[in-house]
Order: structure tokens, then C-alpha cells, then sequence
């Protein structure tokens, strides 16, 4: 072996495998900035070990340096009451031997690429306190073995690929307070002897393929702060009385399962509410009103249920959250709500950054002071029935990245207004009743991406304005509008766009698209293929060709 790549192996060895006799911690900035250390001072490198020693890769992945696996010899650290190795790029499996070392209070593997089953002589560690491995690859079942780990007190198996059950036997760690096995293969019912950890302030099972009943007793752990469990295959409804059974919980995540009933009036008695999601399920009855009680509140999503019934005054319960000044996300969408916008809607908190009720049955109009919500950075109303104009107001949303009111009953102009929200990156207006100009004010919208306003009344000329943003990548959709006069020819600059929609209705004049246009089209159309450009017969009869480029841009 080349003298400079022995060096390296040895530089690594001795940090990676003489820890400390009592904490063994390890870092990635530690061993980068030594090696980057090392390589400043080499002058002559005649076989270019160094040449990928750079910050494009990895330092494991740099010739000459070898990233090792945890060594058995670990298992000699006797008096080892802390281990942690976290945040490395440490792979292969977790040597069995680590089960010798008793005194082990704090194992902390997460942020690796460790694979295979976690070693079942683990639970030798009996005085383990601390056991974190979330981010790794492993795979297997969690071993049931755990459950004689009587001392354990927090478990975090995140983000790994463990399948099977939640082992029955954990339910005998009465010192648990956290258990958190989110983002994995877990599959059947959660066990009933989950409800035994009295003290258990934190349980994740998120993100796994879990089904069945959620244990009664579950709702009856006391101390419970968390619960997250969403993105399973959970039925049944929740009890009545939770919000008396669980008066400690503040965050309830339980999202994208098939939960049904109504959701329970008492929740409005738990006393630190701050995260209620509840969306994608199966729930009915509407929103209770007295969930106004919930003043920490932060987050309420219950979008994708079957809250409503197409019936007046179903978004009334929003007037209840108005002295919610911590509210943050509030997201009704898909639902069947019917009724209008209450005026009360524009008193919500000045901190809401999300606001959805799109997908609904919602009439009447936009509420014209929704510029008091200055906190706003999306703000969803597509999919309804609304009525009226765009409120001037809008544009004190300064803070407003995305705005969506297509596919409604808008009528008159866009408000000029719309140019103060310079942060906005995507805009849906598209099938409505608008009419007038398309505001030059767009060209300050400097991060605009995706605008649609495609199936409107717009007339007058694409301003320069506009087609000169060079943050336009997604989607320009400008199809079945009065538009005339040229595309300008600032449409040349728009390299990255993906999607280009000027087609022309039938109730324009051919005669409007000059030879102007289809040359500087037919240009764009060969810089960057972007376009389509198809003979289609004018329906008009005053030309044989028009410009049509068909876009399949789907709204996500």
C-alpha cells in the first residue's frame, strides 16, 4: 500500500475505534476538517489520491479513506456508559458484542447507514436508559427481548425498514415515556398492552401499514402528549370522552387512515391542544363550534373528510376561532362545506399562514377585508362557487406565496393590487368570469412560476411585463381568453419554461396572429422545446394555421 493511503487508514482508525472509556462520541465536521487539514499540507501527491478529496463527495467516499464499520472491539469499553456514533456514515450491521457492555446507559446510532436486525442481546444492556437508532437501514422485527429492558425510558426506531408487529412484550417497560417507530414496515393492530405504559408521554407509530382498532386503552394513558399515527390503515371512531381521558394532549396526528363518526365534543376539554390533524379520513357531523375553547391551538386540518353537507352556514364555527392568536394553519378543503365565507374570516389571527376551504360548496363572495390575514403565505379557495370580485385588499398580503381562486364564478378585473406580493411563486384564477387586462403589475412578481388564467374573459395585449420573468418555469397558461395584438417577443427569454399555453378561442380574430407571432413562437418553440406547434383548420376561414399548444399541465 502506498505510505499516504496507510496514513489515512491509520488517521481514521484512531478516531473511530479509541474512544473515550466513558463517552464515545463522533463527527463527520471533525474527521472532514482534520483530513482537508492533512491534504493543505501534502506537496506532492504523484498518484492523485487527493483529487476527489474535495466538498462535492462525501470524505467516506474519497480515495484512500476508508469508513469502517462500528469494530467488535467496542465491546472491550467496559465501563462505556455513553455511546454515541450518530450523524456519521458508519455501515454493516451493529456487532453483537455490544450486548457485553452492561453498563450502557446511552446508544445513539441514528443518522447512519447501518443494516441487518438489530442484535436481540442488546437487551443484556439491562441498564439502558436511551435507545436511538432512527435513520438507519435496518431491517427484521423488533426484537420482543426489548420488553425485559425494564429501565428503558425513551425508544426511537424512526426511519428505518422493521415489518411485523409492535412486539406485545413492550407494554412491560413501565419506564417508557417515549416510543417512536414512525416511517417503517410495521403491519397488523397495535397491542392492547401499550395502554400499561402509564408514563408514556410520547407514542409515534406514523407511517407504517398498521390496521385494525386503535386500543381503547391507548386513550386512557393520561400523561400522553403525542399521539401520532397517521398514514396507516386505522378504523373505528374516536371515543366521546377523549378530551377527558387524554386532558394532557397537545399534539393529535392521527392523518390518512379510515376513521369514521363524528369528531368528539370533548376535545374541547383537554387543556394544551396545539396540533389537531385529522384529514383524510371518514369523518362527519361538521366542525365543533366549541373547539373555540382550544386557545393554544396552532393547527387544525381536517381537509378530505365529509364534514359537510352542501348546506348554508357550515363554515360558522370559524367565527369560534377568531380569538385563536396562535393559530397557524387552518385547512378545510374537500370537505362538501356549504354556505358562504362568514365576514369573521378576515378576523382570524394576523399569524395564519395557511388557509385552505378549496373543494367545497362555498358561495357568495371573497370576504373584501381578507387583507387583514397579513400573516397569510397560501391562500386556497379554488373549487367552489364563489361570486363577486377578487377584493382589491389582496395586495396587502405581502407575505402570500400562492393564491388559488380558480375554477369559481369571479367576475370583473384582477386588481393591480395583485403586483405588491413580490414573494408570490404560483397564481390560479383559471376558469372564472374575469374580465379586463392581465396586470403589468405581474412582471414584479419576480418568483412567479406558475400562473393560470386560462378559460377567462381577459382581453388587451400579454404584457412584456409578464413574459419577462425569468422565474416562469412551470406554467404560463393563457388558453380561451379575448387576448389580441402579438406575443412579445420577451417570450424568447423564457428558456426554463416547461409549459406554454397561448392557444387562441374561437371568438378571437385570426387575423390577430400576426406573422409576428408565429415566427417568434416557431424561434421559442426551437431553442427549447417547449412548444407543440400543430396545423389545426381556422374555424374563422381567414387563415389556414393557428398557433396551438396543448399543455397537460395537472394543478398538484
Amino acid at each position: 500500500m502506498h505510505p499516504f493511503v496507510s496514513y489515512v487508514a491509520i488517521l481514521l482508525c484512531f478516531n473511530l475505534y479509541f474512544p473515550s472509556a466513558i463517552c464515545a462520541t463522533f463527527t463527520n465536521l471533525t474527521d472532514h476538517a482534520a483530513l482537508l487539514a492533512f491534504k493543505a499540507h501534502i506537496t506532492k501527491d504523484p498518484m492523485n489520491v487527493t483529487t476527489s478529496w474535495n466538498e462535492s463527495l462525501h470524505f467516506c467516499l474519497w480515495k484512500g479513506v476508508s469508513c469502517s464499520s462500528i469494530s467488535p472491539s467496542i465491546a472491550n469499553l467496559s465501563f462505556l456508559r455513553l455511546l454515541d456514533l450518530s450523524n456519521n456514515s458508519f455501515r454493516g450491521v451493529v456487532p453483537p458484542e455490544i450486548g457485553r457492555l452492561s453498563r450502557l446507559q446511552r446508544v445513539v446510532l441514528a443518522n447512519n447507514s447501518l443494516t441487518g436486525p438489530i442484535p436481540v442481546n442488546l437487551s443484556s444492556c439491562f441498564n439502558l436508559r436511551i435507545l436511538h437508532l432512527s435513520r438507519n437501514n435496518f431491517t427484521g422485527h423488533i426484537p420482543a427481548e426489548f420488553g425485559s429492558m425494564s429501565n428503558l425510558v425513551e425508544v426511537y426506531l424512526d426511519r428505518n425498514y422493521f415489518e411485523g408487529p409492535i412486539p406485545d412484550s413492550f407494554g412491560n417497560i413501565s419506564s417508557l415515556k417515549v416510543l417512536s417507530i414512525q416511517g417503517n414496515e410495521m403491519r397488523r393492530r397495535i397491542p392492547e398492552s401499550i395502554g400499561q405504559l402509564k408514563s408514556l408521554n410520547i407514542l409515534n407509530v406514523a407511517d407504517n401499514s398498521l390496521s385494525g382498532l386503535i386500543p381503547s386503552s391507548i386513550y386512557n394513558l393520561s400523561y400522553l402528549t403525542t399521539l401520532f399515527m397517521r398514514y396507516n390503515q386505522l378504523e373505528g371512531s374516536l371515543p366521546w370522552d377523549i378530551g377527558l381521558t387524554l386532558p394532557n394532549i397537545q399534539v393529535f396526528r392521527i392523518s390518512a387512515n379510515h376513521l369514521s363518526g363524528v369528531i368528539p365534543v370533548s376535545l374541547s376539554n383537554a387543556s394544551n391542544p396545539e396540533f389537531l390533524e385529522l384529514s383524510v379520513n371518514k369523518f362527519s357531523g361538521g366542525v365543533p363550534a366549541v373547539l373555540g375553547n382550544l386557545k393554544k391551538l396552532s393547527w387544525l386540518g381536517v381537509f378530505g373528510n365529509n364534514l359537510g353537507k352542501g348546506q348554508a352556514n357550515e363554515l360558522s364555527f370559524i367565527t369560534s376561532l377568531v380569538n385563536f392568536s396562535q393559530l397557524i394553519e387552518l385547512n378545510l378543503d374537500g370537505n362538501n362545506f356549504g354556505g358562504q365565507n362568514p365576514s369573521s374570516l378576515a378576523n382570524l389571527s394576523t399569524h395564519l399562514q395557511v388557509f385552505g376551504i378549496s373543494g367545497n360548496k362555498i358561495s357568495g363572495g371573497i370576504p373584501s377585508d381578507i387583507g387583514n390575514l397579513i400573516g397569510l403565505n397560501s391562500l386556497s379557495m379554488h373549487y367552489n362557487q364563489l361570486t363577486g370580485t377578487i377584493p382589491e385588499g389582496i395586495g396587502k398580503l405581502y407575505k402570500l406565496q400562492e393564491v388559488g381562486f380558480g375554477k369559481n364564478k369571479l367576475s370583473s378585473e384582477i386588481p393591480s393590487s395583485i403586483g405588491n406580493l413580490t414573494l408570490l411563486n404560483q397564481i390560479w384564477l383559471e376558469q372564472n368570469n374575469l374580465q379586463g387586462s392581465i396586470p403589468s403589475s405581474l412582471g414584479n412578481c419576480k418568483n412567479l412560476f406558475l400562473l393560470r388564467l386560462y378559460n377567462n374573459e381577459l382581453n388587451g395585449t400579454i404584457p412584456p411585463e409578464l413574459v419577462s420573468l425569468p422565474s416562469l418555469s412551470k406554467s404560463l397558461d393563457l388558453d380561451q381568453n379575448r387576448l389580441t395584438g402579438p406575443l412579445p417577443m420577451e417570450v424568447g427569454n423564457l428558456k426554463t419554461l416547461v409549459k406554454l399555453n397561448v392557444s387562441v378561442g374561437a371568438t378571437t380574430e385570426s387575423s390577430r396572429l400576426s406573422k409576428y407571432l408565429v415566427e417568434q413562437a416557431s424561434k421559442l418553440a426551437e431553442q427549447t422545446n417547449n412548444f407543440e406547434l400543430k396545423k389545426e383548420e381556422n374555424k374563422l376561414g381567414k387563415f389556414e394555421r393557428i398557433l396551438m399548444n396543448k399543455t397537460d399541465f395537472i394543478h398538484t
